[in-house]
């Protein structure tokens, strides 16, 4: 092997951060490549991880904290593969970073630049529920604790104001650096795991549900910010429109599961969690759980499922998903649904929750391109099912975890990063 101790990983949620731990503690030289300008991946957007509930920060920070903190692990954030040439053991590899515009070096995230800053945005990462600058991090608690500057909006670098520099007279470790520019990176690394998680399906392809026509429906990551301690309200549930906390919420399973084409797996759990939370935090609101198909995947998971059905919300089944309608009736949402006698029946509710389906990350088609690997009919890494545990993919010496290669939950996550790095260390031995 000409770099038997170098590792590139792709993605740098759940199983990106697991797969880099192990592979450091096994001596290996590991590159974490992200595209985002924080590491964590999507279970740091949630308050809670089922099944017991566990603090999903106080679970991940210390993973994060490691990550960055650890000599063999060097981290690109805002950094993107773009082409992968060789063979198992001698991969070239080439590696964009986008300008952040800001010295990891020099920033010490006391956020002074911040309000300074004259630019207000909708925040992407906190689901368009609260506002942010410019100069940004995507939440509390990023790691790193380090903003970037979003070159298309600041003033100073879109030349619609070159003479603003309100967050550089605001720094006072002369972190804001204008010069910044785009890099390039050449690594020379031996195996690739790509780690590259999901997005949700996009719930306004469904017009019936009325998601932005009605503010009182919200998408599941949307919900997870509201009741997110460090999210647009601090944990505290108000409706998008109002103060109000809801007397009653519907909660909606397998949203968009017919338009996918398959079960993602953590709908039925995410949405019992939902419940939970709503249960603990509005000890009197009325919550319903409408459902067509239920999917449990472990023991620990079916307990919890009959404990919120027993306790915390009634479960109703509907025939049909797609002759499901969402309207506006006497200042309430009305959810209509036929039961399963195929009879229509109807609930009025203050607030929606939509359990969208889970589908392949937004770059999956253009890294896979980068990659030469395949990916199958849903979009997903195609993994090669007679090798390793289905951690193989396409290309030799690449490998793939997590919901990259389809929907799981953190512990299925976890598990195939640990296949996949054995599969890389295996390969090394040889």
């Amino acid at each position: 092997m000409d770099n038997p101790e170098n590792v590139l990983i792709i993605g740098s949620g759940i199983a990106g951060m697991e797969a880099s731990l192990m592979l450091s503690k096994a001596g290996k030289k590991v590159y974490l490549v992200e595209n985002l300008p924080i590491i964590g991946g999507k279970i740091i957007k949630n308050e809670e991880s089922f099944p017991i509930m566990d603090c999903s920060t106080c679970l991940v920070a210390p993973i994060q904290q490691e990550i960055l903190q650890d000599a063999n692990i060097e981290v690109l954030t805002l950094s993107a593969v773009e082409k992968v040439a060789g063979k198992p053991g001698d991969f070239k590899v080439t590696v964009r970073k986008k300008a952040r515009y800001v010295s990891l070096e020099a920033c010490l995230g006391c956020g002074m630049c911040y309000p300074v800053c004259p630019v207000v945005l909708k925040n992407e990462w906190e689901e368009n529920l609260m506002d942010k600058k410019a100069v940004y991090v995507p939440c509390s608690g990023s790691l790193p604790n380090v903003p970037m500057i979003d070159a298309s909006q600041c003033l100073h670098l879109n030349g619609k104001d070159k003479s603003c520099n309100k967050c550089m007279e605001a720094c006072m470790f002369a972190a804001i650096d204008f010069s910044q520019k785009d890099e390039e990176f050449k690594l020379d690394v031996s195996g690739i795991i790509v780690a590259t998680g999901f997005e949700l399906f996009n719930v306004q392809e469904l017009e019936n549900l009325g998601y932005g026509k009605y503010p009182g429906v919200y998408t599941a990551f949307e919900f997870e910010r509201l009741f997110a301690s460090n999210g647009p309200t601090e944990g505290k549930l108000f409706l998008r429109d109002s103060e109000k906390t809801p007397d009653s919420v519907a909660i909606i399973h397998c949203v968009g599961r017919d338009e996918v084409g398959y079960c993602s797996n953590i709908c039925c759990m995410s949405s019992s969690k939902h419940a939970r939370f709503i249960k603990h935090n509005l000890h009197d609101a009325k919550i319903y759980n409408i459902y067509s198909d239920i999917c449990l995947t472990d023991k620990s998971y079916q307990k919890f499922f009959d404990e919120t059905k027993s306790h915390d919300s009634e479960f109703i089944f509907q025939f049909d998903r797609k002759k499901m309608n969402i309207s506006k009736k006497d200042g309430k949402l009305e959810v209509s649904y036929f039961n399963g006698k195929e009879t229509k029946e109807s609930i009025l509710v203050d607030m929606v929750v939509l359990a969208n389906a889970l589908r392949p990350s937004d770059t999956i088609e253009e890294l896979s391109k980068a990659l030469e690997i395949k990916r199958d009919s849903f979009g997903f890494i195609e993994t090669e099912p007679s090798k390793l545990g289905s951690v193989e993919t396409s290309r030799p010496g690449i490998f793939v975890a997590g919901c990259a290669e389809g929907p799981k939950d953190i512990q299925g996550s976890v598990i195939q990063s640990e296949a996949a790095v054995a599969g890389i260390l295996s390969m090394l031995d040889q």
